[in-house]
């Protein structure tokens, strides 16, 4: 894994365990030579992460939708800063750009960006490991609805281990490092379906 999308909060919460937590994640991926591709804000966790890794002597690209640039929260300390038309053009590009995904505490956006790529490999757009860093136990509730989805039928048995949780940063890159890519849906069979 040469580069990773790392998805997270634009928000500081108040604890500050999370900004702290993003710090490190960026660090110990500058510290292994894996690039950090995130959402080029400079506030919250997105803006920790990435001064975690340039810290550390790492690579780091942001790509932020033009609007949000405007708005004056773009990371212009970035190694590379992507400007794109609005949110699906972003989502593309962290997938184009990116040999994983890993994600961090955060909200709404956080979690749009999370479910879609592991829809995305659910259906073969990419076969690149979805980590999720359940520190604090913050997802504890997010993977038992996931467990839940796929004991009740929704997800089907070949794609349930798509998404890869740890609670440490350290483990959780180890076991993106020895994912092995499913079946996608689009060289699936109508019987296995």
């Amino acid at each position: 894994m040469k580069r990773l999308a790392v998805y997270c909060g634009s928000a500081s919460p108040e604890d500050p365990r999370y900004v702290q937590l993003a710090h490190d994640v960026g660090a110990e991926l500058a510290a292994r030579g894996i690039g950090v591709v995130y959402g080029g804000g400079r506030l919250g966790l997105m803006g920790a992460v990435a001064k975690g890794a340039k810290d550390a002597g790492g690579e780091v690209i942001g790509i932020i939708p033009e609007h949000l640039v405007k708005a004056e929260v773009a990371n212009h300390d970035c190694d590379e800063l992507i400007t794109v038309g609005g949110m699906h053009e972003r989502k593309q590009k962290f997938t184009d750009l990116s040999d994983g995904f890993v994600t961090l505490p955060g909200g709404v956006g956080t979690m749009d960006e999370l479910w879609e790529a592991m829809s995305w490999s659910q259906l073969g757009y990419h076969s690149d490991p979805v980590g999720i860093l359940n520190a604090f136990g913050f997802y504890d509730d997010l993977l038992a609805f996931n467990a839940k989805m796929a004991a009740v039928g929704f997800v089907r048995p070949a794609h349930q281990n798509i998404l890869i949780a740890a609670d440490t940063i350290g483990e959780l890159l180890a076991r993106m490092e020895a994912y092995q890519p499913h079946t996608p849906i689009f060289r699936m069979k109508a019987e296995e379906l």
